[in-house]
């Protein structure tokens, strides 16, 4: 005989196997064909990166220009990705000793407009944030370098944020 705690758990299974099936049909990959016909990828590929003044912004629009389209292969310029990149560094511990900053924490917010080449019409505009800690020492050149290595790190987080968000939006609205 069935008990309802027997049932109960049947009804559990079956709905464990189902769902997934009936949601299957839902999703897409994300570098699939858009629905405005062609690919993300030659989509990513024609976007230009315009150029960002200071260091985290050089390394930014570098990161940006390689994870959009790494190929080197020449591609028509569809639209203009334009950021502005604020940056601070913050110290949470200073010795009592020294009176000196032991560590920083660098952050970057960065504001990105892509817009479309030719009509100059906005398509997609978001934020991206990032930070990155590093150790100081009483060295300054290892202070300076590794100052550096963080806003490399911080300038990699963004850029694959923004990517992902300008990967989602043509994958999903073309």
């Amino acid at each position: 005989m069935w008990s309802p705690e027997l049932f109960r758990a049947a009804r559990g299974v079956a709905l464990a196997l189902v769902l997934p099936l009936a949601l299957s049909g839902c999703l897409r990959p994300l570098y699939a064909e858009a629905p405005s016909g062609g690919t993300v990828q030659e989509k990513l590929s024609g976007i230009i990166v315009d150029e960002v003044k200071d260091r985290i912004g050089h390394y930014l629009v570098e990161e940006l220009r390689f994870n959009l389209d790494g190929s080197g292969a020449p591609a028509k310029p569809r639209y203009r990705l334009a950021m502005e990149v604020k940056e601070t560094v913050s110290t949470a511990i200073i010795s009592s000793q020294t009176g000196r900053a032991e560590s920083a924490t660098v952050t970057a917010n960065v504001a990105f407009t892509l817009k479309a080449i030719g009509t100059d019409e906005t398509v997609l505009t978001g934020r991206a944030y990032a930070s990155a800690s590093y150790d100081r020492s009483s060295q300054r050149f290892a202070d300076v370098r590794a100052a550096r290595d963080a806003e490399i790190r911080i300038a990699q987080q963004a850029a694959d944020q923004i990517r992902t968000r300008i990967a989602a939006h043509f994958a999903t609205k073309g």
